[in-house]
């Protein structure tokens, strides 16, 4: 009789365990993805070790002529952290992507960044955020030690040219 009794408890302790392991699972919200990705010095640090995804040489036709060193001399690395993909046609948020450009000719060497940062960020831009980066893969600064960063820069407006890529959610180079 005192084995039975164990067994029965022993199976109610386990079914009040599982039933409490469920109700926990029930309160745990089911998307843990952050609802907007903020991106920091921190987010560039050390891209040109990331996975180069493209490198074009010439003219990048999406800027035209008007942009200075967009020539037969100037070369665009272009590095995706962590080599995200888009998931049916759109990146996730948190894609960050690094254009690393150079002309030996002018001597200019560009870093321009695009972060996924989601929310209702952006919207006319499907959620990403442009920056303008030191070679250190730092944000950039104006002379009023404002981040050059947003949904438009000063250098042009970033949505506008990449709406030429909207098929592929604003990304160029996969």
């Amino acid at each position: 009789m005192e084995r039975k009794s164990f067994r029965v408890v022993l199976i109610l302790a386990v079914a009040a365990f599982l039933a409490i392991q469920a109700c926990k699972k029930d309160e745990e919200p089911e998307d843990t993805q952050p609802q907007e990705f903020v991106a920091d010095n921190s987010t560039f640090s050390g891209f040109m070790s990331w996975p180069l995804e493209a490198t074009n040489q010439g003219p990048d036709p999406a800027l035209g002529a008007s942009f200075p060193g967009n020539d037969l001399t100037v070369t665009r690395n272009i590095y995706f952290k962590n080599g995200q993909e888009p998931v049916n046609g759109v990146y996730p948020k948190g894609t960050v992507i690094v254009k690393y450009s150079t002309n030996p000719l002018l001597t200019v060497n560009e870093f321009k960044a695009m972060v996924k940062r989601g929310e209702n960020f952006n919207t006319s831009g499907n959620g990403w955020e442009w920056f303008i980066l030191n070679p250190d893969g730092t944000i950039a600064i104006d002379d009023d030690g404002n981040p050059l960063r947003g949904a438009n820069l000063a250098d042009g407006d970033c949505t506008t040219c990449h709406t030429q890529a909207l098929t592929k959610d604003y990304v160029f180079s996969k």
